[in-house]
């Protein structure tokens, strides 16, 4: 393979924004997020989040399209979480990614791990926390 250095910051809800991902669930449904990116040959540096959205940091190799990615990580981890802890577990469609150069690496990592305290603080990344959602017509027909 040739050599390459790809890194991205990805972000997505749980469905609805359900806080399924308390404390006690954290360390597992990481792991499974870890597990499903792996899987498919992606490299990751860190995964962190609340209890209703993740950031993971991670390398997806060329070959494979950033969507589909998102999307295999996405798929592969809700099913390994509702075989788990039962079904009812999803993830919103909508998600964000953003990348970065590799000296960013140790410092993006540090803020996913570090989510929880983040929140609790109020030292968020605004462009990074400002999640995509569904679009919502109002009753003229224009977005709101």
């Amino acid at each position: 393979m040739s050599r390459w250095r790809l890194f991205y910051h990805l972000v997505w809800t749980t469905r609805d924004r359900q806080p399924f991902i308390t404390p006690e669930w954290e360390a597992r449904v990481h792991a499974r997020l870890r597990e499903a990116a792996e899987r498919h040959g992606i490299m990751v540096h860190a995964v962190g989040g609340t209890d209703d959205h993740v950031h993971l940091a991670v390398s997806i190799p060329p070959t494979l399209p950033v969507a589909t990615a998102i999307q295999r990580i996405k798929g592969a981890s809700s099913r390994m979480i509702n075989e788990e802890f039962g079904d009812g577990f999803g993830w919103q469609a909508e998600y964000s990614v953003d990348s970065f150069a590799e000296r960013h690496l140790p410092r993006v990592v540090s803020y996913i791990v570090d989510q929880r305290r983040h929140h609790a603080e109020g030292t968020l990344w605004p462009a990074i926390e400002e999640l995509p959602g569904p679009q919502i017509l109002n009753a003229s027909g224009g977005h709101r």
